[in-house]
Parts: C-alpha cells; sequence; structure tokens
C-alpha cells in the first residue's frame, strides 16, 4: 500500500490518466435512463483515488485544460447561439433565462437557509443545475476573495464536494421532471403530442417535395416503353407527377447519344433513362415496368455525399418541403440534418436556421449549384488555426477580467470562464460567415471539449479528496435535501411558463426544460417518453444560450455568498 501510494502521490501526470480512465468506465453505466457520464465519473473517480494521499495538482494545467474545454464549447455552439438569441427560437432563448434564473435565486436561497459557505453553496448549484463548467467559474471567483490562501483552498474543494453530492440528485430530478411528473402535472400524453406535432411537420405523412433523409437512393437504367404514360410529356411535367419520389432522370440515351436533358426535354418511347430517386419509388414504378438495362457507359455519372453549413439568407428560415421544391435542389437527396451538432428529424416542416448542417448526396456535377444555393461546404481542415485559437482564448479572458461591476457594494465579474466561452462562440459564429477563419478539425474539437473538461474535473477531485468527509459531515442530509429543491423548482417555474404563458409545444417544451438545465441525459428520456426524436427541437436552442448563463452563475453565487 505505501508503493501505491508513494507512486500516485509522485507521479500525478500518470495518476491523472487514471482518473480519467476509471471516470469514463465508472460514467458510462447505465441504471435505466440515469448514468453519471465521464464528468461526475472523473470527479468521483478523483475524490476515491485522492483518499490514498495528496496528490500534487498544478492549478497552472488546470485551467490550460478549463479553458481548452470552454473554448471548444462555444467554438460549437457558435453558429446557433447569436442566431438564437437574434431572431429564431424567441420562446425558447426566454424559456431559458426564466428557467436559468429561477435556478440561481433558488440555489442562492438554499444556501443561505442551509447555511453554506461559497464554495459549498456554489458546488450545490452546478450539480443540482448539472452544469459542469461552473465549477471552474466559481473557483475563479473564489481565488479573488480577499481570504488567506488555505481558506481559499478550502473553498475551492468545497465547490467539488458539493457537485459531486448534487449532481446525482440533479440529473436524476432532470430526467424525471422532465420525461414524468411535468408532463403529468400538465396533463399532457407526450406520445400523442409528439404524433400531433410529428404530422404537423410533415412526418410519417405524404412527402411530396420534400429531399427524403432516411432512405438509399439508387441510380439506374431503364428503356422507356412505348405504352408508358410518360411517352410524349416533358422531363418537368413526368417528374411531377411522381414528386413524391423525388425521382429524376439525370441523363439520357437516344439513338445511341448522350444527352444531359432540360425539364423541358420531350421524352420518346425506347429512350434509355438514368434514373435516381427513392429506393421505393424505383422498385413500385419501374421495377417490373420497365426493362433495365446495365448501360455502363450511361451511368457513368459520379455521386458524392457531402456537408453543407446553411449561411445564405434566401434559405434560412425555408422549410424542408420548400427547400426541395426549388430548381436547383432538382437530383439532390438530404440523408441528414444537424443543429448545434445534434442530429434532428427531416421532416417537410422544419425550417432551416443560419449554422444547420445539411448531408446531401448527389451528382458530383450538380452538387456545386446546390452548395451555392444553401451556404458553404464543410470540409474538414486538415489543420488548426492555433494563431486564432490562442489569441481568441487570451482575449476572452482578457475582457472576463476587465468587466465587472460593483453592485450594492458586491463586486461581479465576468470572469475569464465566461469571457473564454463567449470567445469561443464568437470565434464559431465567424467561421460559419467566412469558411477561412480559424479552422479547427472537428476531432481537435472533440478533444478539447472531452479530454480537456474530464482532466479537469480529474484534478478538481484529486484536489478536494482530503476535504470530503470534513464537508459532508458538516453539511450533513441538509446539502441533498436543498439540491433537489433547486433542480425541481425551475423545471417546475418554466413548465407552468413555457405552458401557460408561452403556449409552447409540449413536446418542444420538455425538451427546451431539459437543454435549459443543459441535461442531455434528461433529454434522451423525453425522446424515449415521448417516442419521438422531436423534443431535440426545443433541446438544440436552449442549451447554448443556458450554457454561458449557467457558467456565469457559478462566480456570480461565490459573489453573491461571499
Amino acid at each position: 500500500m505505501t508503493f501505491v501510494t508513494d507512486f500516485l502521490t509522485g507521479q500525478p501526470e500518470l495518476t491523472i490518466f487514471l482518473t480519467i480512465a476509471l471516470g469514463y468506465a465508472f460514467g458510462a453505466l447505465r441504471l435505466g435512463d440515469f448514468s453519471f457520464g465521464p464528468v461526475a465519473g472523473a470527479l468521483f473517480a478523483g475524490l476515491i483515488i485522492g483518499q490514498v494521499g495528496v496528490v500534487p495538482v498544478s492549478g497552472t494545467a488546470k485551467s490550460f485544460l478549463f479553458d481548452l474545454f470552454l473554448f471548444g464549447v462555444g467554438y460549437s455552439a457558435g453558429p446557433q447561439f447569436l442566431q438564437a438569441l437574434r431572431q429564431v427560437g424567441a420562446n425558447s432563448v426566454l424559456l431559458a433565462l426564466v428557467v436559468s434564473l429561477t435556478g440561481l435565486l433558488v440555489a442562492l436561497l438554499a444556501a443561505r437557509l442551509g447555511g453554506f459557505d461559497p464554495g459549498l453553496g456554489a458546488g450545490m448549484m452546478a450539480g443540482a443545475l448539472t452544469q459542469s463548467p461552473a465549477i471552474g467559474a466559481a473557483g475563479e471567483a473564489i481565488s479573488h476573495l480577499p481570504l488567506p490562501e488555505a481558506e481559499r483552498a478550502l473553498l475551492t474543494s468545497h465547490v467539488a464536494v458539493g457537485y459531486a453530492v448534487c449532481y446525482i440528485i440533479g440529473s436524476t430530478a432532470a430526467i424525471w421532471f422532465c420525461s414524468y411528473m411535468g408532463p403529468r402535472l400538465l396533463g399532457l400524453d407526450l406520445v400523442q403530442e409528439a404524433r400531433e406535432l410529428g404530422r404537423s411537420l410533415g412526418i410519417g405523412e405524404d412527402r411530396s417535395g420534400v429531399i427524403p433523409g432516411y432512405q438509399r437512393f439508387p441510380f439506374r437504367a431503364y428503356r422507356l416503353p412505348a405504352g408508358s404514360p410518360v411517352v410524349g410529356q416533358t422531363l418537368g411535367e413526368a417528374e411531377a407527377d411522381h414528386a413524391a419520389y423525388r425521382l429524376h432522370v439525370l441523363r439520357l440515351r437516344r439513338g445511341g447519344q448522350l444527352i444531359t436533358p432540360e425539364l423541358d426535354t420531350v421524352l420518346h418511347a425506347g429512350d434509355i433513362l438514368a434514373v435516381s430517386g427513392q429506393a421505393k419509388g424505383v422498385i413500385e414504378l419501374l421495377a417490373g415496368a420497365s426493362e433495365e438495362l446495365a448501360d455502363a457507359e450511361l451511368l457513368d455519372l459520379p455521386f458524392r455525399a457531402t456537408r453543407v453549413m446553411v449561411t445564405q439568407g434566401e434559405v434560412i428560415g425555408m422549410t424542408l418541403g420548400t427547400l426541395g421544391g426549388q430548381d436547383w435542389a432538382r437530383g439532390m437527396y438530404l440523408e441528414g440534418l444537424s443543429r448545434a451538432a445534434v442530429d434532428l428529424p427531416v421532416a417537410p416542416g422544419i425550417r432551416l436556421e443560419r449554422g444547420d448542417v445539411l448531408k446531401f448526396i448527389g451528382p458530383e456535377e450538380l452538387l456545386a449549384r446546390t452548395i451555392a444555393q444553401v451556404g458553404r461546404e464543410v470540409t474538414p481542415p486538415r489543420s488548426t488555426d492555433v494563431v486564432v485559437l490562442g489569441l481568441m482564448i487570451f482575449l476572452g479572458g482578457l475582457v472576463g477580467t476587465l468587466i465587472h461591476v460593483t453592485l450594492a457594494g458586491i463586486e461581479i465579474r465576468l470572469g475569464t470562464s465566461v469571457g473564454i466561452l463567449l470567445a469561443g462562440l464568437a470565434t464559431g459564429y465567424m467561421r460559419s460567415r467566412f469558411p477561412l477563419f480559424g479552422q479547427i478539425p472537428d476531432a481537435a474539437v472533440s478533444l478539447m471539449t472531452t479530454l480537456g473538461l474530464a482532466a479537469f474535473i480529474a484534478m478538481v477531485g484529486l484536489q478536494a479528496a482530503p476535504d470530503l468527509v470534513p464537508a459532508l459531515k458538516s453539511a450533513g442530509l441538509l446539502l441533498p435535501l436543498l439540491a433537489f429543491a433547486v433542480a425541481i423548482a425551475p423545471l417546475a417555474v418554466g413548465a407552468l411558463f413555457g405552458h401557460f404563458v408561452l403556449k409552447m409545444n409540449p413536446v418542444v417544451l420538455f425538451g427546451g426544460l431539459a437543454g435549459s438545465q443543459t441535461a442531455t441525459p434528461a433529454m434522451a428520456a423525453v425522446q424515449a417518453r415521448a417516442q419521438s426524436p422531436l423534443p431535440v427541437l426545443g433541446y438544440a436552442p436552449t442549451y447554448p444560450v443556458s450554457q454561458v448563463l449557467l457558467t456565469l452563475w457559478g462566480g456570480l453565487m461565490v459573489a453573491l455568498l461571499g
């Protein structure tokens, strides 16, 4: 045992890697809809491993990793965040504001009632509202308190202890309320509501003119028989008659010649048509009714799949149904749609927002015009623009340090944490407008947000381990009881506000509540309860707004309690 203790305390960098690995393994365990997740898992692993001895942790390394995480989160959400604030989803923004403010006020009241110090109060709020970045913001605020170093270190460890205890309660409460108790209190049937919302968006109904996203799209050659009803029609008329299947003739052979037809091209008996479309339409309308040919030359038209970010003003706000009917979308098929890195259902009524990413598949020669009309092609950058990355993190932290106000004798700082998060949002948004600015590969962003946060939290847990037992004895059962109130109160207020004041669709509302509390497991639980992916429509716009606000609340709680 002495060897283990000496090794873990003498090789802190290796101990951190062990903590991350065990945290991820523990966080992956599931109990129904609940799982701790890698962040809470890393924290618990750090608190447990730290019991063997004092593991020295570099404060600079901890801050460096946390800053990378914050910037990566902002960079990913940037294209959607400013759009949400400006015009899209005004109800969702209001919902996020109400839930976040209620959470702050209830957490402040609970901390006062419980007599918690600034560290334990901020940790309770961060855990109950399931907002990990608030830990870093709270720690930064504690470092500015006019206290002896030893007392600041104790308060910082209390942040981690409060979060560790209250995260379990906050996450479970969010899952329970959003997927079960909230709909029951309002007398709502989420399954029925999801079906009605789906019908209003066109899911499962007539998909005429819609770019389908759930089927494969064959490209085959058929000889047009003399008795076909489309003989004598123009190509545009023939395609319009079968618009529900999005059948398109991209090339044809007539008299031995290859022709790229226009919409006014008249179809003749004996033409060999190169047809693309939904598999169902090709099979039902053409297979057996026409002679299929293996015309390699005719079918030698390369297809390519690519992702396109929505940036053009003409398509922002356009529904997918309208998009599918555009002349420049002819021959294009949509395989997927994501918003702020969250997959959305593909349905005619879904409206496009700036920053949405569409995955198209279609002929190489037609993709260029579609990309030009929609926005810009998302081509994975090969390297990170380290100049922009470093400068924006520096400038964001500088702005966060300089901005502070004094209200009623209490100094409130924006803080470097929120400043860097905002810098990430600004960089991500500018890259959506100027593709060559601040390029960072998706894999690099993923590493920043996953490893950066997990390593930071692991270090926090290792540092807080010696103070775990004394803090728990001091807080007693009051801490989890008050944490439950902090978790439930903003969700209940948000549900009432969203249902009776904003008149939000229930499926979107409860997805939005999960996003307002940055509780991804709760969103998954709502989807399972509703038997539909549609709750993500509420989750996507509220999540980035609350991400900023709840991070800011971490430092604000310390200021108000300090």
